[in-house]
């Protein structure tokens, strides 16, 4: 499998999209055609539109699900992810496109749209404003992922979890490792190899153990 998996489309500082630019080409290669799945926004259309402009200026066409058979890649975008999920059980699309994703067909997810490629969406930080028939997701990777992560804010006076904390109640029910993205980074994975990519560490939990800050490079989850 191929996945380029982003935290997040917008960083402060870029336009939509513009710091995964450099990587995504790398991604991509010669592939110029793009299926876009908008199912985690509510206005699918403008979605659509929205996409289809920003990756024009990469060369690149945008065409919707239904024409999946003649793309050479597949972006799932980000949103909702309850959302997202629940739209592709609705329209009965996870099997086909695991089914694309495992047979080579490269995957770019951006924020929900990476969280899915993990086993279960438990992981996302949304409000489930849907629900889904399940929580398991796609399974591309063993791993969770955390997108958006943020670290405490020592100087804060809001009394709520933080996000460490929640991943550590995640561990108090489950065994999977969770990958804490923070924004402007991105995991690529080729088969068996992951590589974190970008501008920040990402942080690894595991039940019963310690967070580990690791740097941009090859990781081992």
């Amino acid at each position: 499998m191929r996945l380029l998996l982003n935290s997040s489309s917008n960083v402060h500082g870029y336009g939509y999209l513009d710091h995964v630019e450099p990587f995504l080409r790398d991604f991509l290669g010669s592939a110029r055609v793009v299926a876009f799945a908008p199912f985690a926004a509510f206005d699918h259309g403008a979605y659509v539109a929205k996409v289809r402009d920003r990756l024009a200026k990469m060369e690149l066409e945008v065409v919707e699900l239904d024409a999946l058979d003649r793309a050479e890649a597949l972006f799932v975008g980000g949103g909702n992810t309850f959302r997202l999920l629940k739209a592709l059980y609705d329209r009965d699309l996870l099997g086909a496109i695991r089914e694309r994703i495992r047979g080579g067909l490269p995957y770019i997810g951006s924020s929900a749209g990476s969280v899915i490629a993990s086993p279960t969406i438990r992981t996302t930080n949304d409000m489930p404003i849907v629900q889904p028939p399940s929580f398991d997701a796609f399974g591309f990777i063993d791993v969770q992922l955390n997108c958006h992560y943020l670290d405490p804010d020592p100087s804060s006076t809001h009394k709520g979890e933080t996000r460490e904390e929640r991943i550590r109640e995640f561990h108090e029910e489950n065994e999977a490792a969770v990958v804490g993205l923070r924004e402007g980074t991105m995991l690529r994975v080729e088969d068996n190899a992951v590589t974190l990519q970008g501008e920040k560490h990402a942080r690894i939990f595991r039940p019963g153990a310690e967070p580990v800050e690791v740097p941009p490079g090859r990781l081992t989850l």
